[in-house]
């Protein structure tokens, strides 16, 4: 068993550091971002690599993905030392006869973890299980109104964020034109799924995503008050 007591924790340390990297990937994308891109930039951000300047400026500008960014950062250092100090006392104490059995043991391992980072329904499961905590937590705060576009006169596009206690969850697109006549409700996202605005009697669900188009301070004033709980 020489050397083996160290090495199921470096496994360990490798499968939590992706798991945290997935999480922040979901935090990422409750401000707004796309998931691809959500992904990359909390990978980047645990690594502390491949960051661009255009993507920096989304999230130095923007101050709850800050403090994700931050979060990851951080782990991704203890992440680093807890591997590199485990592996490294896995193999200094395996003894020559065992060294072969232990990278066997090791690179199982890491197939393993590839292949549950790979399946789409447990990584689907965990993800949604994470975006539950967050609404739930209020450790960041996520804006429920959040503009994409200023267009010129005022106008532009926002996206509506459907919380679990918004008034907005189970109202149709249809009900909310009604409610709002000077706005244009172009669709609704529902996790990785665009749901265009012709199933207007769809109603929402907690976590769509509702991109309207209107006059930028009327929108703002309707749905800031729309989505919180009376």
């Amino acid at each position: 068993m020489s050397g083996l007591y160290f090495l199921i924790p470096t496994l360990m340390a490798i499968l939590l550091s992706m798991l945290f990297v997935r999480a922040g990937a979901i935090a990422l994308v409750r401000t707004g971002m796309h998931y691809e891109q959500a992904k990359f930039q909390a990978l980047s951000a645990f690594t502390a690599t491949g960051f661009t300047t255009h993507e920096a400026e989304k999230v130095v500008n923007h101050p709850t993905r800050r403090k994700i960014i931050s979060m990851l950062m951080i782990g991704g250092y203890a992440g680093i030392v807890a591997v590199t100090v485990s592996g490294t006392s896995s193999f200094v104490t395996t003894t020559s006869q065992n060294l072969p059995r232990n990278i066997l043991v090791f690179c199982l391992g890491l197939l393993l973890i590839y292949l549950l980072a790979r399946h789409i329904g447990l990584m689907q499961r965990w993800e949604n299980m994470v975006e539950r905590l967050l609404y739930r937590s209020s450790l960041f705060e996520f804006e429920p109104v959040e503009e994409l576009l200023h267009l010129v006169d005022g106008f532009g596009l926002v996206k509506i964020e459907v919380t679990a206690d918004s008034p907005l969850t189970g109202q149709s697109i249809i009900q909310i034109g009604t409610a709002h006549k000077d706005t244009l409700v172009l669709g609704v996202e529902r996790g990785r799924t665009w749901m265009h605005a012709r199933r207007m009697n769809e109603p929402l669900q907690t976590g769509d995503q509702l991109i309207v188009y209107g006059h930028m301070d009327r929108l703002k004033e309707e749905f800031e008050a729309a989505v919180k709980p009376e």
